[in-house]
């Protein structure tokens, strides 16, 4: 059904799924295809009825994030507006879906990855962690509605220091600030995550629901994300800026180092 992800049904009766983002020979990167599949899973877990959908990353990572194979010097300029919209969409999804998205994260969680994990309800993660945002520092702007959905998790003030100086966290710091809910050892997650899966599952549909898009109703009212209304167009101009230029390819060229 899905060329880049799995999703499936794992347990019927209690009504848990599982979405695995399955690239892993590359850390799982958030390609357009990716992220527009993302979307798609998310409605598909409505119509199989789903209470519960865990979010994960198959192998070593839980998302590398956006695919930088398409910032290269020699691959043709992606189609920024697309990929922001793409983005967005997918973490919009995420948050309408009726069923309670649990993002259960190893390895690194990088850029795009953030904001998709910021999109779902609660979130995991091992104690080998590891977060990064470096969009600034390849020259373009955090977009995919991550700007007000980080504001809202973690504050204003650790916000515009995580995504302006693109410095790692662990997961330590990232569950200080409010952004895990829970830090397990790394041979813990999969049972943790099941645990919390399995707790919440057994309580009635309608009052996850609810409790879930109340919420998301109250931090809307503070924090809306439609007002990355710009993520696009500032993609755009990051793209056709030579300074924003001149970062990206010392980014990568650091990286492929």
């Amino acid at each position: 059904m899905f060329e880049n992800l799995t999703a499936a049904i794992t347990d019927r009766d209690l009504g848990i799924g599982t979405l695995t983002l399955n690239r892993p020979t590359t850390l799982n990167p958030l390609s357009v295809d990716m992220l527009n599949e993302i979307a798609a899973a998310a409605t598909w877990f409505d119509e199989q009825k789903a209470k519960i959908v865990v979010v994960q990353g198959a192998g070593r990572a839980f998302t590398a994030g956006a695919d930088l194979n398409s910032f290269g010097p020699s691959a043709a300029q992606p189609d920024t507006w697309a990929t922001a919209e793409a983005g967005r969409g997918m973490a919009d999804a995420l948050e309408a879906m009726s069923a309670l998205a649990i993002a259960s994260i190893h390895g690194w969680c990088v850029g795009g990855g953030v904001v998709l994990a910021a999109a779902c309800d609660l979130r995991l993660a091992t104690d080998t962690a590891m977060f990064s945002i470096p969009e600034v520092d390849l020259g373009i702007p955090l977009a995919w509605g991550g700007i007000p959905r980080l504001v809202r998790e973690v504050g204003p003030a650790l916000a515009k220091e995580l995504v302006l100086t693109c410095r790692p966290f662990d997961a330590a710091e990232a569950k200080a600030s409010g952004f895990l809910n829970r830090v397990v050892p790394e041979n813990q997650l999969e049972e943790a995550t099941a645990e919390l899966a399995q707790q919440l599952a057994r309580k009635p549909r309608f009052t996850l629901t609810a409790t879930k898009q109340h919420v998301n109703a109250v931090t809307n009212q503070m924090v809306g994300t439609e007002r990355s209304w710009a993520d696009a167009g500032s993609l755009v101009n990051a793209f056709r800026d030579p300074e924003c230029a001149d970062a990206r390819q010392r980014y990568l060229s650091a990286r492929n180092k």
